[in-house]
């Protein structure tokens, strides 16, 4: 409770300004609409996403600076904003599972919209209940959350970097419109060539037996979006996935072919690189769902005191009724009694979409007060993982695997199995995940608007339409996306939703690759014994396309290169924030831009599959032909624009 006695906000809590706004609240419902589709295609493509509080402040201040804002409708722009990057992040997680599995023939609109909607509006009002122990009472970091702060009070002082993220939002798009296939088709993004390493012979039993094969070697993707991530996430991070892939696709895959000498006869009449790739898709990844599996419950075993912590301080809460709102305008939630009533209303549509799956009226009982009990609580732990390590870290795959496994232990045990046990487990795990991801990026943004000074209550109702709007118009672009790419494909591996429909389908629908999947989890045993770092990013970077994973790794590296000329130059602390601060802000416009423009391409590839009767060499655009030299200039042009630049404004924009 110290921090209420001493901690003044930026607008103080007597200061009465503009602040639930038209204008704020259209700004917020587009932005979270567009960074949303930007990260439904980043999050299948690369298996991570990235937190869209950071871009949406910059938007935000810029845009409302023309219409002269203030600092409150900037903070509601933004609270609303962000909330469509973290439904989406927990839609991909899942809803792609339903095609994955089979359980869809074909995406279904209405029952992905409820799906998030039911589980985005229910993660709101979870959040609602803990926002006063976790944020004010609770002494957290919230990393991401007084970083983003601070960038908000700069831009105050003229300091919005919009130039940056608008800037490099341009060059991302035009690089994926010369690149995409629907595009221009200028630049050849990647090359890949088959090593072999010859023949060898060796005697089994008595029985001669002959081996051949090599390794299948892919250059990194000239992708900056995917490289903007791994300057994100840094060279730790990123290196530890391209571990996963190195593991993959260098190691197990040749191994693979090694030791079978019919793949290798195989390989030589259809081509060894096809021969790779069938390899690592039929057999690899589902090894590598088995170290994902692992993982996922080893990070929540890790965290077990941190678990502890926030379930019980969401007991806390709700024995405490929410506790008793102050007068002063900084602690005014939404009324606690509605907020009850209203989770209580939500159930209702859950219960019908859970019987619609299930084709039964008792399992769609269970899994809804399953999905009530788990939701709240996994809302607490994300909330308060947010709160220690931010929401770019949220581990809310391993909070869904877990609700999944439950919901189809009970599936099974009451006798719901095949298409229909596979979508209701799917059904509520994407619920859950919905709702996880919600709950933890509302637990950033209260974190931020308790710092500048925000009215809690005009943020959720800012979050809930930003939810409603996301949830109707967000589906469609998944189902673009799906219809343009094939979500499980190598184009869009979509790789947690993977994970998800290989439990669902192995444990309810009883069609699973047991003998790779349970020598994935012994191996991700082995990381955990040996102490390796985040097992859980080893399995993606398993899974991931080893052209995506190495251009990560390339991202990390021109991070890693930018700290190396902060080094040499002694930058001090001020200094190196704001190179850093200036390289993220970067990277997330190269991420938006380069992400927007596939999506708006997935759109030109409907309309040319809708002329029926078009020539297959007819496009919309000119297609130049490929060149893969011309994919190499991403490196000169990604160390000019995350080196080169946050080193010029290190002293300050005009530097």
């Amino acid at each position: 409770m110290a921090e209420e006695k001493t901690f003044v906000p930026y607008v103080p809590a007597a200061t009465s300004m503009p602040e639930f706004t038209f204008k704020a609240l259209l700004l917020g419902v587009v932005m979270a609409v567009v960074l949303g589709a930007a990260n439904a295609y980043l999050g299948m493509k690369v298996g991570l996403t990235v937190a869209a509080t950071f871009p949406a402040a910059v938007v935000a201040m810029a845009a409302l600076r023309i219409f002269r804002g203030n600092i409150l409708e900037e903070n509601l722009a933004r609270t609303t904003a962000s909330v469509g990057e973290s439904l989406v992040a927990g839609a991909i997680f899942t809803i792609p599972a339903f095609i994955i599995s089979g359980a869809w023939a074909d995406f279904k609109l209405l029952d992905a919209t409820l799906i998030m909607g039911i589980g985005g509006v229910l993660g709101v009002l979870f959040v609602i209940i803990l926002r006063r122990p976790l944020v004010v009472e609770a002494e957290l970091p919230f990393p991401e959350s007084v970083a983003a702060a601070e960038i908000v009070k700069a831009g105050q002082k003229g300091q919005t970097g919009a130039g940056l993220v608008f800037g490099a939002m341009g060059i991302a798009a035009l690089w994926e419109l010369v690149k995409n296939d629907a595009g221009v088709r200028l630049i050849q993004d990647r090359a890949s060539h088959f090593v072999h390493f010859g023949r060898s012979a060796i005697s089994l039993l008595g029985q001669k037996i002959e081996y051949a094969g090599g390794m299948l070697l892919s250059t990194p993707e000239a992708s900056p979006m995917v490289m903007g991530v791994g300057f994100i996430v840094g060279l730790r991070i990123s290196a530890v996935l391209f571990c996963g892939a190195i593991t993959g696709w260098l190691v197990l895959v040749p191994l693979a072919i090694f030791l079978n000498p019919e793949l290798a006869a195989i390989g030589s009449e259809s081509g060894f690189s096809a021969l790779a790739v069938e390899v690592w898709f039929r057999q690899i990844r589902p090894l590598a769902v088995g170290t994902m599996i692992v993982s996922a419950f080893y990070t929540l075993y890790s965290l077990r005191a941190s678990l502890i912590n926030g379930i019980t301080k969401a007991v806390a809460a709700l024995k405490a009724g929410g506790a008793a709102a102050d007068t002063e305008r900084t602690d005014l939630d939404l009324d606690l009694k509605w907020v009850l009533l209203a989770i209580g209303v939500m159930a209702i549509p859950m219960f019908f979409l859970y019987r619609y799956f299930a084709d039964a009226a008792l399992p769609a009982v269970v899994l809804t007060v399953v999905m009530l009990l788990l939701g709240l609580l996994f809302a607490a732990v994300a909330g308060y993982l947010v709160g220690l390590v931010g929401n770019s870290n949220n581990p809310i795959s391993g909070l869904t695997l877990s609700a999944l496994v439950i919901s189809a232990l009970l599936m099974v045990l009451m006798g719901v199995t095949g298409v229909h046990g596979v979508a209701a487990v799917l059904g509520v795990a994407g619920v859950v995940c919905c709702a996880a991801g919600v709950a933890g990026d509302m637990m950033q943004d209260f974190k931020v608007g308790h710092i500048l000074g925000g009215t809690p209550w005009r943020m959720q109702i800012g979050e809930i339409i930003g939810v409603v709007a996301s949830a109707i118009a967000l589906p469609v672009l998944l189902m673009v996306l799906n219809k343009a790419y094939t979500i499980g494909s190598v184009e869009l591996p979509a790789p947690q939703a993977g994970l998800m429909a290989l439990m669902a389908q192995g444990i309810v629908g009883g069609d699973m690759a047991w003998p790779l999947v349970i020598v994935g989890m012994l191996f991700g045993l082995a990381l955990i014994l040996i102490k390796a770092p985040a097992p859980m990013l080893i399995a993606v970077g398993m899974y991931l396309p080893f052209s995506t994973t190495s251009a990560v790794f390339a991202g990390g590296v021109i991070r890693a290169i930018l700290d190396w000329f902060l080094d040499r130059a002694k930058a001090g602390p001020e200094e190196r924030t704001r190179a850093e601060n200036s390289g993220i802000l970067v990277s997330s416009g190269l991420i938006a831009g380069q992400s927007l423009m596939a999506v708006l391409l997935a759109f030109v590839v409907l309309y040319e599959q809708a002329k029926l009767g078009m020539a297959e060499s007819e496009h919309l655009l000119p297609q130049l032909g490929h060149s893969f030299g011309a994919g190499l200039l991403v490196y000169p042009l990604l160390l000019a624009l995350l080196v080169w630049l946050p080193l010029a404004r290190r002293r300050g924009p005009g530097a």
